[in-house]
């Protein structure tokens, strides 16, 4: 019985390769729609792909193309093609902005994009685009049912631009490079005043302040060592008993006691 059964399988897989080898030598256009759809709703994405690739020419214009792309973006979506999937998406939003699936569409085209977002090491202008993409979503629709999904994704996004830009500041301060860590770091707090990082960013802020300091030339260590000093004060505005403190408290003591110098 067992071997009855996988002899029809094999036979109906074999029917169905044929009936798409077919399909895609075919020049009805009618007959690859239907495979084409056939293969869709069976799950077969990357061989539906390969007849809505024929058939997308012929058949913009006519009243199954609606169908047509919004399957041919999908297929795209569900095999990982996300920057194809991006495009397709965005196509069919502007070729039928009356459709009802057009706010699913505009929500994957745009969600498409962030999934070409790297990590947050890497360079970030998938992220930025992303991010418009989603915006623009957004501000379109929104009362939309994916608004709490874009909502969290846009957050996801603009976490890696976040860590991104602190571990830059922070990489000027582990090469020694103290004025370009102070600038870093000013931009950081200012473009990200939320950021679960302040704590850190005004430490290493305070790091590259002090080392500067104490390493400069008489005529500037004076103004340099006052730069340091209110680095220190407001890293511990923002948290008085922060985990740097007794680092803290060492450094400000030596810039305590540099500045007596200069009072005498």
């Amino acid at each position: 019985m067992k071997k009855i059964v996988l002899l029809l399988i094999v036979v109906t897989l074999f029917y169905s390769c044929g009936e798409y080898q077919k399909a895609l030598k075919n020049e009805d256009v009618a007959a690859k729609f239907e495979m084409a759809t056939k293969m869709y709703d069976a799950g077969k994405y990357t061989k539906a792909i390969r007849l809505f690739e024929q058939l997308a020419t012929s058949y913009r214009g006519k009243p199954q193309a609606e169908k047509l792309f919004y399957m041919f973006s999908q297929s795209y979506y569900k095999t990982k093609q996300y920057y194809l999937a991006g495009y397709q998406f965005e196509a069919f939003v502007s070729g039928y902005p009356r459709s009802e699936k057009v706010q699913e569409a505009a929500f994957l085209g745009a969600y498409s994009y962030s999934k070409l977002s790297p990590v947050y090491s890497l360079d970030q202008a998938d992220t930025v685009k992303a991010l418009e993409k989603l915006q623009t979503f957004i501000d379109n629709y929104p009362n939309s049912e994916y608004i709490p999904q874009a909502n969290e994704t846009v957050q996801l996004l603009n976490g890696k631009l976040e860590k991104k830009a602190y571990e830059n500041a922070k990489g000027y301060n582990t090469i020694s490079d103290y004025k370009s860590a102070l600038i870093a770091f000013d931009n950081f707090i200012a473009d990200f005043p939320g950021t679960p990082f302040k704590e850190d960013a005004l430490f290493y802020k305070y790091d590259s302040a002090y080392k500067l300091a104490i390493n400069s030339i008489p005529s500037k260590m004076e103004e340099r060592l006052h730069v340091a000093q209110t680095a220190y004060a407001n890293l511990i505005k923002f948290k008085n008993d922060t985990k740097y403190k007794k680092q803290a408290e060492e450094m400000n003591a030596r810039v305590e006691t540099d500045l007596q110098k200069f009072t005498k």
